[in-house]
C-alpha cells in the first residue's frame, strides 16, 4: 500500500483483534441457482424449494453462498485481471483518480470501520452510468455518483461495466427469492431498484500486514444496504460471527461461487425475520488478497421500514422509518475521518 507502516491507527482495541487461528466455518448453505434460471420452463416447484432454502439461510446465517448462478465465468475473470491490474499502478497512478468527500466514487486508502483504520485499500464504482449519475440529496448537498476511470489502463472500464451488468442481473434473481421466502409476490421488491439505485462496486486490496494479530483488513461491520453479492479469490480472510454461539468462523472460498450477505434493509423489510450477519476480514503476512462486493442497495429517496405485508397486530413494526439517502451518505462521510461517537446503525430507528 505504497509502504504503509503499522502506525497505532490501525491497532484494534484488545477486544476485537484476531485470534491466531479461526476455525473454518461448518455447515455454511451453499444453494445451487439452476433451478431459478430455468425456471422459463416451468420448474415452480423448484423455485419454490430454492426460495425456502434462500429464506432458511437468511434466518440462521444472515448470508449464503451461491453457486451455477449465471454470471458467466470470463466476466470475473476480466473483472479479477483488470482489479489487479489497477493495483498494481504505482502510487500517482492511483492517486489520480482519488475520491473526494463530494464525490465518493474512486480510490482510497484510509478507510475506518468502528472508528479504526482497515488494512486494505479500495476503488469504488457505479454499475451504471447512463442516463447522467444518480446523486444522493443530503442536508449538506447532493453525493455525486460519478465514476473516475483510470484513462490509461486499457479494457478497466468495459470490464467493469460487463461485470456489474452480469451481478445486477443475479442480485434481482435474489431480491426475487428473498420476496418469495417472505411469501411476497416475486417482484415485489424490484421497484425500489428501478430508478437512481445507489447500487456500487468495490475493488478490495488487502496487501500482506506485518502484524495480522492488531490489525484487520476490515473491522466487524454489518452491511448497511439491501444485499451484497461478493467474490472473493482463493486466499482467504472473510470471517463471520456465527449465530448459534457468537464465535467468529473462516468462510472457505469456493470456487465459482459467490457469498450473499443480506443487508440491514433486508433486515428492517423483513421485520427482524431475517437478520444481516456480523463479519470482518483478517489478513495476513504472507499474500495479498483481493475481493469486489457488489452493495446491491436501493435509491436514495426511499424510506426504509418493515414491509405491510409482514407486519400485524403480533408482529408489529420494530422499526421507525428512515431515509436511506440520508443514511448511506452519513456512512460514507465517516471514511474520512475517525468519529467520536460509532456510525449511524439500524439500531438507532429500533422501536423501544
Amino acid at each position: 500500500m505504497g509502504g504503509l507502516s503499522m502506525d497505532q491507527a490501525f491497532v484494534q482495541a484488545p477486544e476485537h483483534r484476531p485470534k491466531a487461528s479461526v476455525a473454518e466455518a461448518d455447515g455454511i448453505p451453499v444453494i445451487d441457482l439452476s433451478p431459478l434460471l430455468a425456471a422459463g420452463d416451468g420448474d415452480a416447484n423448484g423455485v419454490d424449494a430454492l426460495a425456502a432454502e434462500v429464506g432458511r439461510a437468511s434466518r440462521d446465517w444472515g448470508f449464503f453462498v451461491v453457486v451455477r448462478h449465471g454470471v458467466p465465468a470470463e466476466a470475473v475473470a476480466r473483472a479479477a485481471e483488470a482489479q489487479r491490474e489497477f493495483f498494481a499502478l504505482p502510487p500517482e497512478r492511483r492517486a489520480a483518480v482519488a475520491r473526494s468527500e463530494a464525490a465518493p466514487m474512486g480510490y482510497y486508502a484510509s478507510e475506518h470501520t468502528k472508528n479504526v483504520r482497515d488494512w486494505k485499500e479500495v476503488f469504488d464504482l457505479v454499475p451504471r452510468q447512463t442516463p447522467p449519475p444518480p446523486t444522493t440529496a443530503v442536508a449538506d448537498g447532493d453525493l455525486v455518483f460519478d465514476n473516475k476511470w483510470p484513462d490509461d489502463l486499457p479494457g478497466f472500464r468495459e470490464a467493469m461495466e460487463e461485470y456489474g451488468e452480469a451481478v445486477e442481473e443475479l442480485a434481482f434473481k435474489l431480491l426475487e427469492l428473498i420476496a418469495r421466502s417472505l411469501g411476497l409476490r416475486p417482484d415485489r421488491l424490484h421497484g425500489f431498484f428501478k430508478d437512481d439505485q445507489t447500487t456500487f462496486i468495490r475493488l478490495n486490496h488487502y496487501p500482506p500486514c506485518p502484524s495480522p494479530d492488531l490489525a484487520l483488513g476490515v473491522g466487524r461491520h454489518k452491511d448497511a444496504g439491501a444485499l451484497t453479492v461478493l467474490y472473493q479469490d482463493d486466499v482467504g480472510g472473510l470471517d463471520v460471527r456465527r449465530r448459534s454461539d457468537g464465535e467468529w468462523v473462516r468462510v472457505r472460498p469456493v470456487p465459482h461461487s459467490f457469498i450473499i450477505n443480506v443487508g440491514d434493509i433486508i433486515q428492517v423489510w423483513s421485520n427482524d425475520r431475517y437478520e444481516s450477519a456480523e463479519h470482518r476480514v483478517a489478513v495476513n503476512v504472507e499474500k495479498e488478497r483481493f475481493s469486489i462486493p457488489f452493495f446491491f442497495n436501493p435509491a436514495g429517496h426511499t424510506m426504509v421500514e418493515p414491509l405491510e405485508e409482514v407486519v400485524s397486530d403480533e408482529s408489529p413494526a420494530r422499526y421507525n422509518p428512515y431515509n436511506w439517502g440520508e443514511f448511506f451518505s452519513t456512512r460514507k462521510n465517516s471514511n474520512f475521518k475517525k468519529l467520536d461517537v460509532e456510525n449511524v446503525q439500524i439500531t438507532h430507528f429500533r422501536k423501544n
